[in-house]
């Protein structure tokens, strides 16, 4: 590269978040952030999946309180 590459704008962008990047601090935030941004995803995706075990079970027992007499056996002498 010469000169005056790094005059241009972008080239310095680059230059000083490759050089941000290499820092180790920076590194260890970045690490960090994603650890705990998995963690996150991973807790909100449980919390999810209990919501919905919960209204697939309140919605299974409603539908069998809701039919009793099509799942109860006949009485002995009816026909």
């Amino acid at each position: 590269m010469e000169l005056d590459d790094f005059i241009e704008p972008e080239v310095g962008i680059a230059v000083a978040v490759t050089a941000a990047v290499a820092a180790p601090p920076v590194r260890r935030a970045l690490r960090k952030g994603a650890v705990y941004g998995l963690a996150g995803l991973l807790m909100a995706r449980d919390k999810v999946a209990s919501w919905a075990g919960n209204i697939r079970q309140r919605a299974q027992t409603t539908a069998e309180q809701a039919t009793p007499a099509a799942t109860a056996p006949a009485p002995a002498g009816a026909s």
